[in-house]
Order: structure tokens, then sequence, then C-alpha cells
């Protein structure tokens, strides 16, 4: 007995540490993550597999509690019964799918949990996915770079375990010794600022003019984007005095802001320059509970962030096709992959990291980003304030 725990508290362990060094926010630590299939498929009874799961998962996950308090500018028990609350798909998920039956019926159940987990229902909080380890073992490999991925992963809960690891191994060396900063697009620019809380809730011509100047300050004709709600509440008069303030410049932008209805709003992404403005794209999956509040429905409330699910993967930036990630998205599977069937030109992502103070959050949306950007070759451009 003491022998079955020593060795269950071992497990929980490795996979806590797993998830704590895969997901620190360094995208070549990524392939940590292919160690937790290995370990769930160690498990002997579901109870353990269900601890080796929550560890994984809490630790990946560890920045929630503390980012929660940041935002609602509480004390950090919400934060962390939000953080339980959060892992509860994933815990799920891998409790039901795990099985004691070895041999070919392991990596069946651990793929089915990894395709649950990549889409929605559940994969609207799937996050610390380890598919997304993908882009740093197989750069540029694309759809088939992800289905080796895949492969591996569902190996390592075999027998032939080792000779997976030690493939994944090789190709992560090949990767580290061959790593190159992230492509940027010619002539785009993205810009991160410092504005804290203030951005999108400071909208007045104030602030309206501290962005034109930062954008100005770009070289004519440059594509810049600036981050999620930079922007403030979009109306008219917001792209009027931005029309005035770029005629002469050649320079388009890019900038987050929010539409409101009866209903309540969208987090978008609107496309300015001299000749015109426009919606450019309107957030697939804003985030659970702080914005998208669906449950707001079922008791006749309105309000809340809109969540447009398989809308709009890739939008048009002249004669380019780009794909969207605003924020949350990029800690997902299933909008980086839908906008990949659509063959972008590049990858933007934006967001607003006021509230990720004192956690890894933005370095781990960055190293996500940039993960998917290497796996499909594709040109990535961030925006985000702190």
């Amino acid at each position: 007995m003491r022998r079955e725990l020593f060795r269950t508290g071992v497990l929980v362990a490795l996979s806590a540490s797993a998830g704590w060094t895969g997901w620190s926010g360094h995208m070549l630590l990524l392939p940590l993550v292919a160690v937790f299939p290995m370990l769930w498929s160690m498990a002997r009874t579901r109870l353990q597999a269900t601890a080796i799961s929550a560890a994984y998962f809490l630790a990946a996950s560890r920045g929630l509690p503390q980012g929660a308090a940041n935002f609602y500018s509480s004390d950090i028990w919400p934060g962390l019964v939000l953080w339980l609350v959060a892992s509860s798909a994933f815990v799920a998920v891998h409790s039901v799918l795990w099985s004691d039956r070895k041999g070919w019926q392991m990596p069946i159940r651990y793929l089915s949990a990894c395709v649950v987990m990549a889409i929605p229902p559940f994969g609207i909080l799937g996050w610390a996915h380890p598919i997304t380890a993908a882009g740093t073992l197989f750069t540029g490999w694309g759809w088939w770079g992800l289905a080796i991925m895949a492969a591996g992963l569902g190996v390592m809960t075999t027998r032939y375990r080792p000779a997976a690891a030690l493939a994944m191994a090789g190709f992560w060396l090949w990767s580290a010794a061959e790593w190159t900063p992230p492509i940027l697009r010619a002539s785009w620019t993205g810009v991160d600022l410092e504005m804290g809380a203030s951005l999108g809730r400071e909208a007045g011509l104030e602030r309206q003019q501290e962005l034109i100047d930062v954008v100005r300050a770009q070289a004519p004709g440059t594509t810049v984007v600036l981050p999620e709600s930079a922007l403030g509440f979009w109306t008219p008069t917001v792209g009027r005095v931005w029309q005035r303030a770029l005629t002469g410049t050649g320079i388009t932008v890019i900038a987050g802001a929010a539409v409101i209805d009866q209903r309540g709003y969208d987090n978008v992404l609107v496309k300015l320059s001299a000749e015109r403005t426009d919606v450019l794209y309107r957030e697939r999956m804003p985030v659970p509970g702080s914005m998208w509040q669906p449950w707001r429905a079922l008791v006749g409330d309105q309000g809340g962030a809109k969540a447009h699910f398989f809308a709009n993967p890739v939008v048009d930036v002249g004669n380019q096709r780009v794909a969207p990630l605003i924020c949350y998205e990029q800690l997902l599977v299933w909008p980086i992959l839908q906008s990949a069937l659509h063959r972008p030109d590049a990858i933007v992502a934006v967001g607003n990291g006021w509230w990720t103070a004192g956690t890894a959050i933005i370095d781990i949306q960055r190293a996500s980003s940039e993960a998917w950007a290497r796996l499909f070759d594709l040109p990535l451009v961030i925006s985000f304030n702190i």
C-alpha cells in the first residue's frame, strides 16, 4: 500500500512538473508536455488518472488565480475557485476516457481525449493542449507535423513509448539547434503598449490622440497592429478621428475595440485607413466567465461578449489573408486549426494583458502563437498591452 502511494505521488509530481515547465512561456520547452500522456497511461486506477490529469492542468494554468484576482480587484480566493472549476473539463474528460486495459485501446482513448479537448464544447476550456508542441518539434511541417505529433502522443501511452520519446527528443534537439525568431511580415509591425487597465476604458479624444501619435511614428505605408481593446468602444466618431489622422500617411491600422448592441457586445478588430474604417474580425471565443456569459440568456438577461465560434476564421487585409487570434483564442486549439484550413498568409495575435501581472500568461500566449506560426510556417505579428 505504501509503495503504491509512493508510486502515485511520483506520477502526480512528474505530471505537475511537465505542466509547469512545458507551459512556462518558453516555446522550446513545450515538448515536455508530451510526458503527460505517458504518465496518464501509467495510472493503475481511475482515481490515479484523475489526480495525474489534475496535477498537469492545474500546474499549466497556475497563473489563473492571480490573474483573476488582478482582473476583479479581489483577493486570491475567488481566483482559486475559478481555477478549480476551469480544470474540471480537462480532468473529467481524461478521467472518463482512461482505462486499465492496455494495448491498442489506450492510444485510441488518449487521442479521443485530445480531440474532445480540442473542439467545442469541451475545447472552450481546452488550454494546455499537448498537441501545441507540434510547432516546436515539426517546424514548417503543417498538417503532416500535426498528424505525426498526434501519433507520437498516442504511442507515448503504449509499451513503445521509449522509441517515441527518443524520436521526439531527436526532433527537439534539431529544432533547438535550428531555432530562429518568428518571421515578420514585410511592412507589418505589432506595437506593444504599457497602458495598464486604462487601455480600452479611457477612450476619449486624448487617448485616441496618444494612440494616433504611436501609429504616426511608424514608417509610411506600414500596416500597424495595436492590442485588443485599444480603441475602446467603437463609434463612427472614433472612425472619423482616425481617418483624418491617417490621411496622407499610407498607414493601415488594425486595432482592438468593442462593438455594443442591445444583446451585449462583440470583441473585435477594426481596420482603419484614410479611405475607410471597417470591423474586420469578431472574436470567436471570448474568455468564459469574465466576458462570455451564456447563462445570462437562460434567465432572460442580456449582456456579456458574444461568441462567434466558427465565424470569420480568416480576414482580408489588402491582398493578404490573415488569421486573427484575440487573447484567449491563442490558448485554444480549434480557432487556429480552423483558420489554418483556409490557408492564411499570416497570423495576427493581439491581447490586453494588464491583468496578468505576476503571472506567465502573456508569455504562454506568445509561445503558443509562435508554435502554431512555426508549425504552418506563417509570419506572426503580435501586439499586447501590459
